[in-house]
């Protein structure tokens, strides 16, 4: 015995997946661009400090990573309204690296 299915179902089951899809698409964007801010700050803030160690505080690869850590802020900001901080391992949700850089140390760029 034959099952038919009209056009009608058909349509209505492509209509169905097509939004599903849409939806897992979606849906897990957010997650991608705050994985992306975590992912930046973590590059960056672990590249300025292998470039203190390697070549000083006042190096100039320390300077270039001290200004990708402090665009990887403000872009993360602009887009997430929050910051990673790696050595506190937590997300900030007010402004206030230039405060979090001070406390250790890190001022010496602004």
């Amino acid at each position: 015995m034959r099952h038919r299915i009209n056009l009608g179902t058909w349509k209505s089951i492509a209509w169905t997946a097509a939004l599903a899809t849409g939806l897992v698409l979606f849906a897990g964007a957010p997650g991608a661009k705050a994985d992306e801010c975590r992912e930046r700050l973590i590059r960056a803030d672990h590249r300025l400090h292998e470039a203190i160690e390697h070549h000083g505080w006042e190096s100039r690869q320390a300077e270039h990573w001290r200004h990708e850590l402090h665009e990887a802020r403000e872009y993360c900001w602009a887009h997430r309204r929050r910051w990673w901080d790696e050595d506190g391992h937590r997300w900030h949700s007010d402004r206030d690296w230039d405060d979090h850089d001070h406390d250790r140390g890190y001022d010496r760029y602004r």
